[in-house]
């Protein structure tokens, strides 16, 4: 298995700098990783490291919390389209979500994707999986798998708990068979990515890339 052409190199912290930029879009025109996904302010600058190359720029949109107003989570995602984003990674509103609001979340989701779809790019929903209960995570999968996103994704990686093999396992069973799911938060080794993909993840969302990667090469047993 060609790991890398699942991985969205990642790097989101607050304090990330022009020479970090540099670096992540070094390593994935190095490993070939399907994409990088940056800071939106830093978009223009990936795209100039990786001008010539055929890695998508991601970023992330009402992130990390995901109670920014709908106004706003659209305003974010017009900038960075016209910055140059190929996909874009929207945190959802988990205040209506935990307050059983499906109406807002349904209200927010059919805002947002003609603004995405019309430029043609591609929408990974995050739901932060590991906040949720069984059962929240399934309705997320009705929601949004009705409303023609690309990719339902399970973690910021600033929640208490990331991915889980058993919270893509449930996502692949309750989702429709087109839409696909990105598993990120706390993915560290090989084995670990792999389990994940094995259990339905078509792309990973990591900042230990480069390890994982290098882990295939060595054989999981070297992590």
């Amino acid at each position: 298995m060609n790991i890398a052409q699942f991985i969205d190199h990642t790097i989101l912290k607050p304090t990330t700098l022009i020479k970090d930029i540099e670096k992540v879009c070094n390593d994935a025109l190095q490993y070939k990783f399907c994409a990088v996904c940056i800071p939106p302010p830093l978009i223009k600058t990936a795209r100039n490291f990786l001008e010539g190359s055929n890695i998508k720029v991601a970023t992330v949109i009402g992130f990390p919390f995901g109670y920014s107003a709908v106004e706003a989570k659209i305003a974010e995602i017009v900038l960075a389209m016209v910055d140059g984003a190929d996909e874009l990674d929207i945190v959802i509103n988990l205040v209506a979500l935990k307050n059983n609001d499906w109406t807002y979340l349904a209200n927010e989701i059919n805002h947002i994707m003609p603004v995405i779809k019309s430029k043609q790019k591609t929408v990974k929903i995050i739901i932060e999986s590991g906040v949720l209960t069984d059962e929240e995570i399934i309705k997320c999968c009705e929601l949004y798998g009705a409303a023609g996103i690309d990719y339902l994704k399970t973690s910021t990686g600033y929640a208490e708990k990331g991915a889980t093999v058993e919270a893509v396992k449930l996502m692949r069973a309750h989702l429709p068979e087109h839409i696909q799911i990105k598993a990120s938060g706390g993915i560290r080794d090989y084995a670990f990515a792999k389990e994940l993909i094995d259990a339905g993840a078509t792309r990973l969302g990591c900042s230990a890339s480069v390890a994982i990667a290098q882990g295939e090469s060595a054989g999981a047993g070297g992590y």
